[in-house]
């Protein structure tokens, strides 16, 4: 991928409330990859926000939700089959790019292509807001998810299993594989080296 990894990040940024700012689909990750990572990073001290009590109703984001995408120093986006489904995912993805932070994402299940061009499963979502959505809305929706896909991070797809530079790593990772040893092995391997750019990122700003 042609972006690098870091889109921006300060001395200040740590002195935020949160270290981190979990953007998943929950109906997707939930109580698999996201919790796991939740734990994992948690375990390591990191201050990781985790929407885990159904904030957003109805039309609006929660202001509680976008408090905490503003008080984060970085953004770990799991961008997974029917993330770009929710509206409410898409505005946290919107407000995360304008904030110009640190971003980090994982294509779990997604080629990051069709994350960048709006195709594959995300195609249909994209024509539905589309209906329902103003289209300066969608237009910045859109942009998000172009500027998100070119940023090198993780890939968990079944198609590939390659390990190439740190900061664009693709794992062998299946919806059935979640909790047998390959994996727990995939899990432990994205949270190893989320922790090393977290680490460093601290050190960096010390």
């Amino acid at each position: 991928m042609a972006n690098s990894l870091i889109v921006s990040s300060s001395p200040a940024a740590l002195r935020l409330h949160w270290d981190v700012f979990l953007s998943f689909r929950g109906e997707d990750t939930r109580h698999g990859f996201t919790k796991n990572l939740y734990d994992s990073l948690s375990k390591q001290d990191f201050r990781v926000f985790l929407d885990d009590s159904g904030m957003t109703q109805g039309d609006e984001i929660a202001p509680t939700l976008m408090e905490a995408i503003e008080d984060s120093a970085l953004s770990i986006i799991i961008l997974s089959p029917r993330y770009a489904n929710s509206h409410w995912c898409l505005e946290e993805l919107a407000r995360i790019c304008e904030l110009k932070r640190l971003i980090l994402p994982v294509f779990y299940q997604v080629d990051p292509s069709h994350v960048r061009r709006q195709k594959g499963p995300l195609e249909q979502d994209f024509m539905n807001h589309m209906e329902r959505f103003a289209e300066e809305k969608v237009g910045k929706w859109r942009e998000a998810m172009n500027k998100v896909g070119g940023i090198s991070g993780f890939v968990f797809d079944t198609r590939w299993c390659i390990s190439s530079t740190p900061f664009s790593l693709a794992f062998c990772c299946s919806w059935g594989w979640e909790n047998t040893y390959k994996g727990q092995w995939c899990k432990q391997k994205i949270t190893l080296e989320i922790t090393k750019i977290l680490k460093v990122l601290r050190w960096s700003t010390n």
